[in-house]
C-alpha cells in the first residue's frame, strides 16, 4: 500500500513538473508575443510629451509577462513613497524580472539605467532612448548626468541596479558608486530596494521561464541627498548597500 502511495506520488510530482515545464514554454513565447508588438507601439509612442505616453504601454507590457507567468508578489514599505512624487531607486539586480517588477508594482513612472548596447534593439532602442531612459555612455560621463538631470525634470522616477549587471548566485554583491553619484547630481532622494525571488524565474542563459515564483519587493526609507557632493558619494553607496542586503531575502 506505501509502495502504491509513493509511487503515485511520485507520478503526480513528475506531471506536475511536466506541465510547469510546458507552462514555461507557452509563457516565454507569449512574452515574446507581447514585446513583439508592444515594442513598435512603444517607438511611436516615445515621440510624445517627453516619452510619457509610453508609460501605459509598459506596464501594459509588464503587467502581461508577469500575469502570464503566474508571479505572486509582496511588496514592503510602500508608505516610504508617500509624499515624494520623484526619487532614484537603487536596486540589486538578478533576471530581467526585476525591471517587469519594478515597472509594474512601482506606483510612480520609472526610466532605467541601461546599457548603452540596447538602442541596436529595433523599436526597444529607439523607444528607450526618446522616453527618458539613461543609457550609458562610458566615455561621456557628462552626458549621462545630462540625461539623468532631465528626465528628472521631466518628473521620472530613476532606476539604478547599483551591482552593474545581474547575477545567478541567489546574493547581494558590491554596489557601484554610480546610483549615488546620479542621485547627488539630479538631487533626488534615494530609496534602497532588495528585489528577492526573481532568480527563480528567470536565471541568466535559461532559455525559458520558470513560471509560478514568487517574489519580494522591499522598499527602504528615502535618503535625502540635498546638500550631498560628489565626495559623499562613497559613504552613500555603502550606506544604500547595507540597507538593501538587510533585506534582501535569498528564499521567499
Amino acid at each position: 500500500m506505501n509502495d502504491n502511495a509513493e509511487a503515485t506520488e511520485a507520478a503526480i510530482v513528475r506531471k506536475a513538473s511536466l506541465l510547469k515545464r510546458i507552462w514555461g514554454v507557452i509563457a516565454t513565447i507569449l512574452a515574446l508575443v507581447y514585446t513583439a508588438i508592444l515594442s513598435p507601439l512603444a517607438a511611436g509612442a516615445s515621440l510624445f510629451g517627453e516619452g510619457h505616453a509610453v508609460t501605459p504601454l509598459m506596464r501594459i507590457w509588464a503587467w502581461l509577462i508577469l500575469r502570464t507567468c503566474g508571479v505572486r508578489a509582496e511588496v514592503v514599505g510602500m508608505e516610504n513613497l508617500n509624499g515624494l512624487d520623484s526619487f532614484v531607486l537603487v536596486s540589486n539586480h538578478q533576471s530581467m524580472f526585476d525591471i517587469l517588477a519594478t515597472i509594474d508594482l512601482i506606483p510612480r513612472e520609472v526610466r532605467f539605467v541601461a546599457k548603452r548596447e540596447l538602442r541596436r534593439i529595433p523599436f526597444i532602442g529607439f523607444a528607450l532612448v526618446h522616453s527618458g531612459n539613461i543609457l550609458i555612455d562610458r566615455n561621456n560621463g557628462g552626458r549621462t548626468i545630462r540625461r539623468a538631470i532631465e528626465a528628472a525634470r521631466a518628473g521620472y522616477s530613476i532606476c539604478v541596479f547599483a551591482e552593474g549587471h545581474r547575477f545567478s548566485d541567489n546574493r547581494l554583491h558590491e554596489f557601484n558608486d554610480g546610483a549615488a553619484w546620479l542621485a547627488i547630481a539630479t538631487r533626488l532622494p534615494c530609496i534602497p530596494v532588495a528585489i528577492s525571488g526573481t532568480l527563480a524565474l528567470m536565471p541568466r542563459r535559461t532559455k525559458f521561464v520558470i513560471p509560478g515564483a514568487r517574489i519580494r519587493i522591499a522598499l527602504g526609507k528615502p535618503i535625502e541627498t540635498k546638500g550631498m557632493r560628489s565626495a559623499d558619494r562613497a559613504e552613500l553607496t555603502r550606506r544604500l548597500e547595507a540597507e538593501v542586503l538587510a533585506a534582501f531575502r535569498p528564499s521567499v
